[in-house]
């Protein structure tokens, strides 16, 4: 173990006993370079670094949107080891993990801040929700699954009306999920910026629109549906009444992702989105 290794914390969806049980069975190559100070398994529990410099989070993307909103204002740099499927987060293979955790012990890492969205609640003035993002926060019609309308202002200022299943605000981390799926653009990593996108609009013209991670993000439903609802990583955060508004800005806390020699921006897209060369190509 070289001299001055980062202590460890241990995080993993202990409630999966099959992905505990891949976690658990890698302890033994993480201990023989990092000392591993304890085990988070329970990822709604208080967040407790208990004197760890670095967090390992095994699983897939999930497992570390919510390790990210877990940690709070406490954020301490995050190994992402891929238990899971696509994994643009959890993007280390768990073969790689001896060539990946010596860069670690030693200190060779780099450390890629990205910024996370504070989403709220605002009810008659008051605010009556709150929830740390990673991702993005997603108002979606719901139940009885018709269209509602939007009003969107930025800083204030009324930018548009939307009739559509529900409107989408990403992070650049965020961008390459929801926000992909809808047709909206991937942002790199390290921008400081939104992305705003309409989930299925009903006027054609309707695009998505990029602006400063600074400004005020405002949302308003004048006749949400029974079932509309305010989204934030994935987790319902609660329904929406008549002419709520959901608010989105820039959060304090900051995101670290644990980045070694070997992994680059583009060479995840090219490998998780299947950017490669096409089989047969002549190279």
């Amino acid at each position: 173990m070289p001299a001055d290794p980062p202590p460890a914390l241990l995080m993993y969806d202990g409630s999966r006993p099959e992905l505990a049980a891949r976690a658990e069975s890698l302890r033994p190559a993480i201990e023989r370079l990092l000392p591993v100070v304890a085990t988070e398994s329970d990822l709604d529990a208080p967040f407790d670094p208990q004197g760890a410099e670095i967090a390992i989070a095994m699983g897939g993307d999930g497992t570390i949107l919510r390790s990210a909103r877990r940690m709070g204002a406490d954020q301490i740099p995050v190994v992402g080891v891929n238990l899971g499927k696509l994994g643009f987060l959890a993007g280390i293979h768990p073969d790689d993990l001896e060539a990946v955790l010596p860069q670690v012990a030693e200190r060779k890492h780099r450390l890629v801040n990205h910024l996370m969205i504070d989403c709220s609640i605002v009810r008659g003035g008051e605010t009556v929700q709150t929830r740390l993002g990673l991702n993005e926060a997603a108002i979606l019609a719901g139940e009885p699954f018709r269209m509602i309308e939007v009003d969107l202002r930025i800083d204030g200022a009324l930018a548009a009306t939307y009739s559509s299943d529900g409107m989408l605000v990403a992070t650049p981390v965020g961008s390459t999920a929801h926000n992909l799926a809808i047709g909206g653009p991937i942002l790199r990593k390290d921008l400081a910026a939104l992305v705003v996108s309409a989930i299925n609009p009903h006027t054609l013209t309707v695009r998505p629109v990029i602006d400063s991670a600074e400004r005020v993000y405002e949302m308003t439903v004048p006749d949400p549906n029974p079932g509309t609802a305010l989204m934030v990583d994935g987790q319902v955060v609660g329904l929406l009444k008549p002419a709520d508004t959901v608010r989105v800005v820039r959060s304090p806390a900051v995101f670290q992702l644990v980045e070694v020699a070997g992994q680059t921006y583009y060479r995840t897209l090219r490998e998780k989105l299947g950017w490669g060369r096409q089989p047969g190509r002549r190279k």
